[in-house]
């Protein structure tokens, strides 16, 4: 990496901009455009979300102040709040989003051998919820939520191997989370991890059909019959029960009239019983909970998200604004993630992220930001090592 070029521009040498333009092109959205295109609108956007500013009006600020350095930094020109603003409410969300979608096609692979705790599985495994995001329905008329206020949803789909997000649909806060198993698309021998919210028979026996596998916690009020039970159990694992049933309700066995699985497990942690309801009778029982345990990594990605990248606090009212806000966002964690794995930084990307928005103006190779802690404790452990010899 060249050292004479700030961070910043160093961060954008590993965005793949004819892929972005592919984008732009696909939706015309340089289209009548003048001052301020779409890679333009899109570098200023990430450079918002990289230094965690909270508003349009701090960006436009920030890079305005900078001004003389824009053009080092792969910034073309800095333009006031509303261009920017009229240009998040006009520019279709979509050339953003297919941007994401050609980044999650980019790092997933990268990321597929990182194991996941305390589970020997070789399937594909993903973790499905959504985050409520709390809006001023003066401001958000389009976004109803509960109890007449705005709110959106963002709908995730996060693979466990390496918490790379794979799926992302915004929708309004009353949209229920059940509702997405029809938008997607289940992958062979992949297992889903869900919790209570998406017991959906229909759905889930769609799911069953296309020959993949949901773990999902069962309702209290779930009416079934026993048609085998596995004795073979060791309590001292935290295994209550492991049971093949069959839906006893009358429309429930119609929805879905095969059998399926039903495994307790008493978490001594919080003293209760926990009961997973799942179509997967080829891992053990054992293995049933721990997969239920890992989708835990989806709440706190949500949490790592709302924390460090600018998502709470949206750029726009629209819901134009407000999806390529997201997009972008998205984008910028999965820049992020591939950053991270390309320069073998033994970091987070919780700390990748915190390094990288208080150097954006530095000048050192972002190779050398990223990797020196590793280099020192290396040296650390080689002196340890001469002092523990003499």
């Amino acid at each position: 990496m060249n050292s004479g070029k700030y961070v910043f521009a160093q961060l954008l040498l590993f965005v793949n901009k004819y892929e972005f333009d592919k984008c732009v092109n696909r939706y015309k959205g340089d289209y009548w455009t003048r001052d301020l295109n779409c890679w333009n609108q899109f570098t200023q956007l990430f450079f918002g979300q990289i230094t965690s500013l909270n508003s349009l009006r701090d960006i436009c600020l920030c890079l305005k102040a900078h001004r003389n350095k824009l053009y080092h930094l792969g910034i073309k020109q800095n333009v006031n709040q509303s261009t920017l603003s009229r240009a998040n409410e006009k520019r279709d969300w979509r050339i953003f989003a297919d941007f994401g979608e050609h980044l999650i096609k980019q790092v997933r692979p990268l990321y597929a051998s990182c194991p996941i705790p305390n589970v020997d599985i070789d399937s594909d495994v993903f973790a499905l919820d959504s985050t409520t995001i709390s809006l001023s329905i003066k401001l958000f008329s389009w976004a109803e939520g509960k109890y007449s206020r705005g709110a959106i949803k963002v709908h995730t789909l996060l693979d466990l191997r390496g918490s790379i997000p794979t799926f992302i649909f915004i929708t309004d806060g009353k949209y229920h989370d059940s509702n997405i198993l029809d938008v997607i698309i289940p992958l062979p021998d992949a297992i889903y991890l869900m919790d209570k919210a998406y017991i959906d028979f229909a759905s889930l026996y769609g799911i069953n059909k296309a020959c993949a596998f949901f773990v999902t916690r069962a309702k209290v009020s779930i009416d079934y019959s026993v048609i085998e039970l596995n004795c073979n159990i060791d309590e001292s694992t935290g295994l209550r029960s492991d049971k093949t049933i069959k839906l006893a309700g009358y429309k429930s066995k119609l929805l879905y009239p095969e059998t399926l699985r039903l495994v307790e497990y008493y978490d001594d942690e919080k003293d209760i019983v926990l009961v997973f309801l799942t179509n997967n009778f080829e891992v053990s029982a054992l293995e049933i909970a721990h997969l239920y345990r890992n989708r835990w990594q989806i709440e706190v990605f949500f949490k790592w998200i709302k924390q460090n990248l600018t998502i709470k606090k949206l750029w726009g009212h629209t819901e134009n604004a407000v999806n390529i806000h997201v997009w972008v966002a998205i984008c910028t964690y999965l820049i992020v993630a591939y950053i991270k794995y390309t320069l073998k930084s033994n970091l987070s990307i919780y700390e990748t992220m915190q390094i990288l928005g208080i150097s954006a103006f530095d000048k050192t190779p972002v190779k050398e930001l990223l990797t020196e802690t590793k280099v020192n404790q290396n040296i650390k452990e080689q002196n340890d090592l001469f002092n523990n010899q003499f």
